[in-house]
């Protein structure tokens, strides 16, 4: 399934747009917006084949305009992503929707069996469970095909998964990185626990990615999970993936290489990390990626920025909604300019915290006209958004 409008925007965050990472303070997206540059310079977009003339480039973007109606997301949000990120806005992309975990394993598993060049993996958890085995044998499997499997997993996302598991992959040669050792004595630079790696990417030959918020654990297989503390209590888990063809995938693969070299992984084999990328459709996509301690916290510039410009609507998911006044007070802003704001939370979760937590501001958000539903049928773990039916983000 692709996309029907032709822009599709992705935030890669190792965070929770909605929190902040440890002490660091969040930014002032009102100072952001007014020190960005007008709407009307042109927009930067890269093919291909490289970086596309401003009139070429003015020329996709007064088409996009024409194709949907009347919204500030194509003008101002744009030019204020533009000045709070390097991340280049790549045509071409071809964007599939895998909106479950059994989509999201079945798309992997077969990208994974087609896999000839390489494999990168990041993922926040990966758990010794029916899923997790199948993937780490398929994994050694390519590995001993010839395929080069480079995984990074993180320490507190994988801390309940036993150390054998991993060195089982290091013994078949695969390349690992521990993602920020809970045990500061193997820390490989300044150590700080908050500093956790939540990305989940699989890049495969540097051709396709497949990125959302689905973590290697039967739990999003089966969609069950029976909470430890009520084990009368199932629970079905409901996440949402994308697979990505195109030029936008080497912006995926220069987050992977990025991490990997932070984290000073082991040398990496030669091999062809970023291939000649044909374009695969006509999604517009900008990979905007984030790492814990930096300052200018960038995907929640964008999301505010988002909300800030919606025309007409606003549909949101969430898994643990605990705003800050920025964010809130964008959606009250917009719900009383006539937006359309409808949000998705969880009803039912695994952190009996964040749902008091979250219900706390809906209070401020009823009144202002936002539209709350809580989903109760599954514990609701995805993180999206589409604003004006124009622009979207999962991560």
């Amino acid at each position: 399934m692709t996309f029907i409008k032709p822009l599709f925007m992705l935030l890669l965050s190792v965070s929770i747009f909605v929190t902040s990472s440890g002490c660091a303070a969040l930014p002032n997206v009102s100072e952001k917006i007014d020190a960005a540059p007008t709407a009307q310079e042109p927009q930067q977009i890269v093919s291909a084949k490289g970086l596309l003339s401003p009139k070429q480039s003015k020329a996709i973007m007064e088409r996009l305009k024409r194709s949907v109606a009347p919204t500030d997301i194509l003008g101002r949000h744009i030019a204020v992503v533009e000045s709070v990120t390097e991340s280049p806005l790549t045509k071409g992309n071809n964007i599939a929707l895998l909106a479950d975990g059994q989509a999201t394993y079945g798309a992997m598993f077969k990208a994974l069996h087609n896999a000839k060049d390489h494999i990168n993996l990041e993922t926040y958890i990966m758990e010794e469970d029916e899923v997790g085995r199948k993937f780490a044998d398929l994994l050694l499997k390519k590995q001993a095909e010839g395929v080069q499997v480079n995984l990074i997993y993180d320490s507190v996302g994988c801390m309940n998964t036993p150390a054998a598991f991993f060195q089982r992959l290091r013994d078949g040669g695969i390349q690992v990185v521990e993602f920020n050792p809970i045990n500061p004595l193997k820390s490989r630079d300044q150590w700080e626990l908050t500093h956790r790696d939540h990305r989940k990417i699989l890049i495969i030959d540097g051709k396709a990615a497949i990125i959302g918020g689905i973590n290697i654990s039967e739990v999003y297989s089966s969609r069950l999970l029976r909470r430890k503390h009520n084990r009368k209590a199932p629970i079905r888990w409901r996440d949402t993936d994308i697979q990505i063809e195109g030029p936008a995938v080497a912006e995926f693969q220069k987050l992977f290489l990025e991490t990997w070299l932070t984290q000073k992984g082991p040398k990496l084999s030669e091999r062809n990390y970023f291939p000649d990328l044909k374009e695969k459709g006509n999604a517009l996509v900008r990979v905007i990626g984030s790492t814990p301690g930096q300052t200018n916290r960038t995907p929640f510039v964008v999301y505010v920025s988002a909300i800030t410009f919606a025309a007409h609507s606003i549909h949101m998911t969430n898994a643990y909604f605990i705003p800050d006044d920025q964010i809130v007070n964008a959606l009250t802003d917009a719900a009383r300019r006539g937006v359309d704001v409808k949000i998705i939370l969880p009803g039912i979760t695994d952190s009996p915290l964040a749902l008091y937590s979250q219900r706390y501001y809906y209070s401020n958000l009823l009144k202002s006209g936002v539209k709350i539903y809580e989903h109760s049928t599954s514990l609701l773990h995805a993180k999206t958004a589409v604003v004006d039916k124009v622009w979207s983000t999962v991560g």
